[in-house]
């Protein structure tokens, strides 16, 4: 992927569900590779740290070397990004618009 927009890279990770589904693991706090390598037992370590290359390279995740052990963290600000450029903006029309249609039925 060529793309200079940081933005194609996080819509590219999220793209695939077993991506999501490590983003998933780590919302409820940092894992080792090894803890994510056991929770996914249909695939080897290196399907594992392929994957969690994407979600680093889009920013999603950010891993720390402790000795042996390597954490990764969830990084939720390019989520947030793509939040405040893309969904916000719509989000908001569609709330005016079911306000505006309350308001002529209660009329």
């Amino acid at each position: 992927m060529s793309s200079a927009d940081p933005d194609d890279l996080v819509f590219k990770a999220l793209a695939d569900g077993r991506r999501r589904e490590i983003l998933d693991l780590l919302k409820d706090g940092p894992k080792t590779t090894g803890e994510l390598c056991d929770h996914f037992v249909d695939w080897d370590r290196c399907t594992v740290m392929q994957h969690l290359g994407v979600l680093e390279k889009a920013e999603l995740v950010i891993a720390r070397r402790e000795g042996r052990h390597r954490w990764n963290y969830l990084n939720v600000l390019p989520i947030k990004r793509i939040q405040d450029r893309w969904i916000s903006p719509y989000a908001s029309a569609a709330v005016d618009l079911l306000d505006r249609l309350k308001r002529d039925l209660e009329t």
